[in-house]
């Protein structure tokens, strides 16, 4: 068949090709990937697709018409929530499924060995980037146990105003950077006058200044020279004691992957997503966790989480998050339905809630356990969400700084992304894009579709991999050396 149905209640299918008109019904010309009305649609009646509401037919729709942007309308769906009426629990694992990795004086267990140089402000960032490239490969050399010394700057830090949810984001971040299992040693490095003070960070989150966390202000150091060459001799002090880390067999629940998609397209929710959903309830079964994120885009489709809910405490922290962007995007004169974006639509994905609805399958079948705030340590273990933007790298920033120590992060166009000090596993939704950028592709879960292979084999494939990177093996970004920009943190407030 050169369409594929996902629903028995679908009004629409999916093209597995172009198709010509008079191929499959077509009355259209379909591109590859793109839906096609498979029974004539009143005006304003539902288009399904998932046994879901993506959108109203904005005219007439005739049996075998292309449907897309041009006749699909998004319009906010009015959801009667249910809360944990949808709870299957993880079947007991069989067997205990380990990898090799640092396990942390906190007790916590990373999966590479970074020191991090974390900055304050944006002032700082120059003099942290020059530190972390004094360490190239042949001056870490007889350090083997270290991965690296990145630094992780960023554009904010000062001027902060709003009603403080921005300074508390960035708080937690920075944080949760510096605690993070895959960072072995900190130093963090700021200019002085800055809203961002680092004596409050330590002061709120309890840090402990010492060998393996060092801090430096420009201003009090005597300038940026001075800065830089105090960073080197600092992280060179470090060395030694951070390449102590060996890595030992841990169970596989030790295991945080943060679960992201980004440069989507209509096989998103048909392959890659739905196997990754597959991994994280392997993962689940082992008592590991898997990170759900990008509230803006799970919009339409967050009445599913909500039946898995572990309790309904737990769905109302969804909801309120909902909320809170709705009334965000409102006050800032957007739209919920801003996504897809137009590499998403040539991709064949029309609105919002088309594109959550493939991408909430990231998340499996296994009860929702906790709701967490943007940075917010993580936990609960199982499936679990954390609020962010769908902004790919500050989602994964927070990501990050709640605990995860990997990210997969899963592909229809093509995203070149990785990340430090969390390596990042990407995975191509069909064959056609990882045949093009097999390069930047760790795996390809559009043999689903290609070479008839099943959800399960590939969802397994991807959790094997999951534990083989968690034991070191290279991911094609960190191939690459993708990483260093990437550290976005959420800014949300005004710049004063």
């Amino acid at each position: 068949m050169p369409t594929v149905r996902l629903s028995d209640l679908d009004n629409v299918v999916t093209a597995k090709r172009a198709l010509n008109v008079g191929e499959a019904g077509a009355i259209d010309p379909i591109p590859r990937g793109h839906k096609i009305a498979t029974s004539d649609i009143a005006k304003g009646a539902p288009v399904l697709k998932y046994a879901q509401v993506i959108g109203y037919a904005a005219q007439d729709i005739a049996k075998g018409s292309h449907v897309h942007t041009h006749n699909l309308d998004f319009r906010a769906v009015d959801t009667a929530y249910e809360f944990a009426t949808n709870l299957r629990p993880a079947p007991a694992a069989t067997t205990t499924d380990t990898f090799m990795g640092y396990r942390r004086a906190s007790g916590r267990v990373g999966t590479r060995n970074y020191i991090a140089v974390l900055t304050s402000v944006n002032c700082s960032a120059t003099a942290a980037r020059k530190i972390a490239a004094h360490f190239t490969p042949e001056r870490l050399a007889p350090y083997p146990n270290v991965d690296g010394v990145a630094a992780f700057v960023h554009g904010t830090g000062c001027a902060m105003g709003g009603d403080g949810t921005g300074f508390e984001i960035l708080q937690r971040t920075l944080w949760g950077y510096a605690r993070n299992p895959n960072v072995g040693g900190v130093l963090l490095a700021g200019l002085g006058c800055e809203t961002m003070q680092i004596d409050w960070l330590i002061e709120a989150y309890g840090l402990t200044p010492g060998p393996l966390f060092q801090t430096m202000n420009i201003q009090d150091v005597g300038g940026t020279r001075k800065t830089v060459e105090l960073g080197i001799a600092r992280i060179e002090a470090m060395l030694l004691e951070v390449d102590r880390a060996r890595r030992e067999a841990v169970p596989a629940s030790e295991l945080m992957v943060g679960l992201q998609c980004g440069g989507s397209d209509a096989w998103s929710g048909i392959t890659a997503n739905p196997a990754v959903g597959y991994a994280c309830d392997l993962l689940a079964a082992q008592g590991g966790t898997g990170v759900l994120a990008e509230t803006p885009e799970i919009y339409g489709a967050e009445h599913l989480l909500t039946a898995r809910a572990k309790d309904r405490a737990t769905g109302d922290k969804l909801i309120d998050l909902i909320h809170w962007w709705e009334d965000y995007t409102a006050r800032n004169h957007g739209s919920m339905d801003n996504n897809p974006s137009p590499g998403n639509k040539k991709g064949g994905l029309t609105t919002i809630l088309e594109k959550s609805l493939g991408a909430a399958a990231k998340g499996g079948t296994t009860p929702l356990n906790g709701v967490y705030k943007y940075g917010e340590p993580i936990t609960e273990r199982g499936f679990v969400f954390m609020d962010s933007p769908g902004y790919d790298p500050a989602s994964v920033t927070g990501q990050i700084a709640s605990g995860c120590n990997l990210i997969c992060f899963t592909t229809g166009r093509g995203s070149a992304f990785g990340a430090k000090p969390s390596p990042s596993i990407k995975i191509a939704t069909n064959t056609e894009m990882f045949n093009r950028l097999e390069d930047d592709m760790d795996l390809n879960a559009g043999t689903i579709i290609s070479d008839g292979r099943t959800l399960e084999e590939v969802g397994r494939e991807i959790y094997d991999m999951w534990l083989r990177v968690a034991s070191g093996e290279e991911t094609k970004s960190e191939a690459q050396g993708l990483g260093d920009y990437e550290f976005v943190p959420w800014q949300v407030g005004a710049v004063m």
